[in-house]
């Protein structure tokens, strides 16, 4: 480089200059009030994620526009942002940092830019794009124009809704506009005691409704994660949230017109044989759901989504010889399975995530039917509980269902039946498949007889016997076989070996959708 001209070279060391001061300055007092609060810096956040040296970033020298109220002096480098792209196991990326440290993380006009510019990006690389979200909201000094950043912000969440997967992972205040765009993407994130997320914060309601409450107890991560729903995972540390993350993105394709990810096939976690004692003999009795998907699943392994929100239904992902899959399964553990107004839409929006990505669907059914109550009627679980049923008719995905135990009236139509569109439905010996269990059925259906048998003193002999009657020739699977409403009754620890034929002759599967705008879903 001797004889290198002495005015390219003045450029270069220029370059230099300029990026030590918008980045390695900036870092260093941004980790000096980030530290204190066990929280990391931007930049910081971004190598906890992606993979070493891969980071590129995308407009460091971007510089606010004007000055006022208080954002006078010299302005500082990125807007309070870091955007760029990077690799995330090798799988390319696109994701933004808040810098809470500049502005409050507030977005104003250049911050606003930077932000749509890098998912645009996105869009066009058909890559995922990942939020990390440190924001105070709207920034006051710059007015209107921050609010219109936030609304074109929502417009492109909504545009890239189906087309790359969109993540949002919150580690601080996350209020006001700022929480409606996580609320658009697929998957939200929260780290236990430093992630917040409210509409209006404390301050606010106390001024308006009197109520007294604390940051924690209105939009904390445990209350967005087990109460609203808000939240699809709770995360110890922000470490532990950029781990989940990375386990989730290795599940996901990049977009919705790519496959998703291969892997060599596993064995499961547990014996295939566990299967066949899995059900207890009492109908009364509960079981972990979990026992199943271990001995199903490459290496017994869930990736659950919403772990801590409606937990009488569970949804996550896992691979099934190599494939990723996409599961939604009753837990009889909680509430027998039921499906209240929580379970419905959480499940409702996996189903539809998976069907946009192309992931294969696995149902696996114990379910007693909605949840009865004035409260669940009063709440809309018509309008809301309808969500699953539609979720579920509108996916086009390989759909493949196991019916274990109970599957009745409501719950068995909405949990992958064939009468929605399954391609492939299994049912366990043990499964009972009707309106209602026989219990029930048999007390409306012969009342007059208990009546005359309890005035004879034989009332609980009868009853035994009806309900034994009713169980061989109404619930029983063989009843459903008969009529193609399932395709084969199997041994238990068979499940898995005929779920993976399954998904390998549905592999290529083609079903188109009529032609129209949009559909309209229930509210």
């Amino acid at each position: 480089m001797a004889d290198e001209p002495r005015g390219t070279a003045e450029r270069i060391d220029d370059l230099e200059r300029r990026r030590a001061e918008a980045v390695s300055e900036a870092d260093e007092a941004a980790a000096a009030k980030q530290h204190p609060r066990g929280k990391h810096t931007a930049r910081e956040r971004i190598r906890l994620l992606v993979d070493e040296g891969s980071f590129v970033e995308v407009g460091e020298f971007a510089l606010r526009r004007g000055a006022s109220f208080g954002a006078e002096g010299t302005p500082p480098h990125g807007d309070g942002v870091v955007t760029g792209y990077a690799t995330v196991d090798g799988r390319r990326v696109c994701l933004f940092s808040h810098d809470f440290t500049t502005f409050g993380g507030s977005m104003g006009e250049v911050f606003g830019e930077k932000v749509l510019r890098i998912m645009d990006m996105a869009m066009k690389a058909g890559c995922p794009v990942i939020g990390i979200n440190d924001s105070g909201g709207a920034r006051i000094q710059e007015g209107v124009v921050s609010l219109a950043y936030y609304a074109e912000l929502s417009r492109r969440n909504s545009k890239a809704s189906g087309v790359v997967p969109q993540i949002s992972v919150i580690m601080g205040p996350c209020a006001g506009g700022a929480v409606y765009t996580p609320a658009l993407t697929d998957f939200t994130v929260m780290v236990d005691r430093t992630s917040r997320m409210f509409v209006t914060g404390p301050d606010v309601v106390r001024s308006v409704t009197g109520e007294s409450v604390s940051a924690e107890e209105l939009g904390g991560a445990e209350v967005n994660g087990s109460v609203s729903g808000n939240a699809h995972y709770v995360a110890s540390d922000e470490a532990d949230a950029f781990d989940w993350v990375r386990a989730l993105l290795t599940f996901l394709p990049p977009n919705n017109l790519t496959a998703p990810p291969e892997c060599p096939a596993a064995e499961t976690a547990v014996p295939a044989t566990d299967l066949d004692a899995v059900v207890p003999d009492s109908p009364n009795r509960s079981y972990d759901m979990r026992r199943v998907l271990a001995a199903v699943l490459d290496e017994g392994e869930l990736l659950e989504v919403h772990s801590a929100f409606a937990p009488n239904i569970l949804c996550g992902f896992g691979r099934l010889g190599g494939h990723s899959v996409g599961v939604v399964a009753n837990q009889p553990l909680w509430q027998s399975g039921i499906i209240d107004i929580d379970a419905s839409e959480k499940a409702a929006r996996f189903v539809r995530f998976c069907d946009a990505f192309n992931i294969p669907l696995l149902t696996f059914a114990d379910v007693p039917g909605y949840l009865p109550g004035r409260e669940q009627e009063q709440r809309g679980v018509i309008r809301r509980g309808a969500k699953l049923i539609y979720a579920y008719s509108e996916a086009t995905v390989p759909k493949i269902t196991v019916v274990t135990r109970k599957a009745y009236g409501g719950g068995y139509a909405v949990m992958g039946s064939k009468h929605l569109g399954a391609d492939v439905n299994l049912a366990w010996p043990t499964a009972e498949i009707a309106v209602m269990g026989a219990e029930g059925a048999v007390e409306l259906l012969h009342r007059d007889e208990l009546s005359e048998a309890a005035a004879n003193g034989v009332r609980d002999t009868v009853r035994a016997k009806l309900v034994a009657e009713y169980r061989a020739t109404m619930t029983t699977p063989y009843v459903a076989a008969e009529r193609g409403y399932v395709d084969s009754v199997i041994r238990p620890s068979r499940t898995r070996e005929r779920l993976v034929e399954a998904l390998r002759m549905l592999e290529a599967k083609r079903e188109e959708s009529p032609p129209k705008k949009h559909s309209t879903m229930p509210l």
